[in-house]
């Protein structure tokens, strides 16, 4: 099955033959190879769903071959002023940030700027010697460890390899995984974070948590620009987005969603009791550019980077990485390893779906996939030339796999 899994991550992630560079409306939905009577069926989960209270809103957009098939929102932007959602809303897109910093790492990569088994603690001098947690002294709370038997590698970061969680059993960080309005800089976290000891050896398994927004920081520290301007010149900018922020211009502040809390399915949709989640994109001092979480983004937007995926790293007519650079990233880079209880690998900075995958549902195996703590997720078909892309802002939120997994089941159950 390895070899086999292998072969297809590669194969499906070899340059599309015809791939649109640009994406546009379907002026065909049959021709795009979908079937309008069961894309309607979208439409009636998600305006059931927010009837019954499962979610606040949602915006989709689901593109073939380059061409939009379905782009729609649903639900309100906020609900206690009744303002209807619309598809140029913006939503905090949290891990989905992961994507936009990895491929930031990797133009560095090509550029011979850095190399990917290169010890981080080359760039970030705090990462040197770095320890090993043994134990937590119940008495004291004192942290037990041992010296690292090797170093932490840029691999490991996008990996999520290193050993670096978000909750630490023994340090904690200032501000959250998510957020902060309080001043709070990048090099500030990062430095907290490496003070901490690694929960396990590098390369040893997945440990999802700061992993990315350290790699952020390396590529300040190479680039000599902060994550938000490199963000901007290098990858915004070449690709048309202009609507993809770590903080939204006050032009823009009345598009941005409210966020909402559903601890579990049985509870009321409520405000988020978190200020600096709801208000971080448009409040505070806005001077923490978080690799790992802090975007806001439209769904369209957004679906520029999946495509320029799909494409084999090119995107209107722009390419930001060789097509040989994003078949590296489909690699599985966590090795017998699986991420969480999903039976699904780990590339750079995406998971990748197998073929006994428990998440991925009817995805061609090798696709790739990810989401954000505030319920918004992409995937990437190679072998379908298709992407999909689910938003809406609740967190916590107790009804999160239905709402990405049944809108992915619903779209490919709409393929002709």
């Amino acid at each position: 099955m390895k070899t086999v899994f292998l072969f297809l991550a590669g194969a499906l992630l070899a340059t599309a033959a015809g791939a649109q560079q640009q994406l546009k409306p379907a002026a065909n939905i049959a021709a795009a190879g979908f079937s309008a009577a069961r894309l309607a069926r979208i439409d009636s989960f998600f305006n059931d769903a927010i009837a019954r209270g499962y979610a606040p809103n949602a915006v989709t957009f689901i593109a073939r071959n380059g061409q939009v098939v379905h782009h729609k929102a649903y639900g309100h932007r906020n609900i206690e002023k009744q303002i209807p959602a619309r598809t140029d809303d913006f939503f905090r897109i949290a891990s989905q940030t992961k994507l936009v910093t990895t491929i930031a790492v990797l133009m560095l990569y090509e550029e011979g700027k850095l190399f990917l088994d290169d010890p981080v603690s080359k760039f970030l001098p705090e990462f040197s010697d770095m320890q090993v947690l043994d134990s937590v002294d119940k008495a004291t709370g004192r942290a037990i460890t041992h010296k690292a038997r090797k170093a932490v590698t840029i691999r490991h970061l996008l990996a999520h390899t290193a050993g670096i969680p978000y909750q630490h059993p023994s340090h904690k960080v200032p501000g959250g995984a998510l957020s902060d309005l309080d001043g709070l800089t990048l090099d500030s976290l990062i430095r907290q974070v490496a003070a901490r000891p690694l929960v396990h050896e590098p390369g040893e398994k997945f440990t999802y948590g700061y992993n990315t927004d350290i790699a952020g920081r390396v590529v300040e520290v190479i680039s000599g620009r902060n994550l938000s301007q490199f963000f901007a010149e290098r990858i915004f900018g070449p690709l048309g987005m202009k609507d993809c922020y770590f903080y939204l211009p006050a032009s823009k502040a009345g598009r941005l969603v409210e966020l909402y809390s559903k601890r579990t399915v049985n509870d009321p949709l409520t405000l988020s009791t978190s200020v600096e989640n709801r208000t971080f994109p448009i409040a505070g001092k806005q001077t923490l550019f978080l690799g790992g979480a802090g975007l806001v983004c439209t769904a369209e937007d957004y679906a520029k980077i999946c495509q320029l995926i799909l494409n084999g790293g090119s995107y209107n007519n722009v390419r930001l990485l060789s097509r040989k650079t994003v078949d590296l990233m489909g690699r599985n880079q966590i090795g017998d390893n699986f991420v969480w209880d999903r039976n699904d690998k780990f590339g750079l900075g995406l998971q990748i779906i197998t073929d006994d995958t428990r998440y991925g549902d009817q995805a061609t195996p090798g696709s790739l996939t990810w989401g954000g703590a505030y319920c918004s997720e992409y995937t990437i078909d190679r072998q379908e030339n298709l992407i999909m892309l689910v938003f809406t802002n609740v967190s916590p939120y107790g009804w999160y796999g239905d709402f990405v997994r049944k809108f992915r089941i619903l779209t490919y159950g709409a393929l002709e």
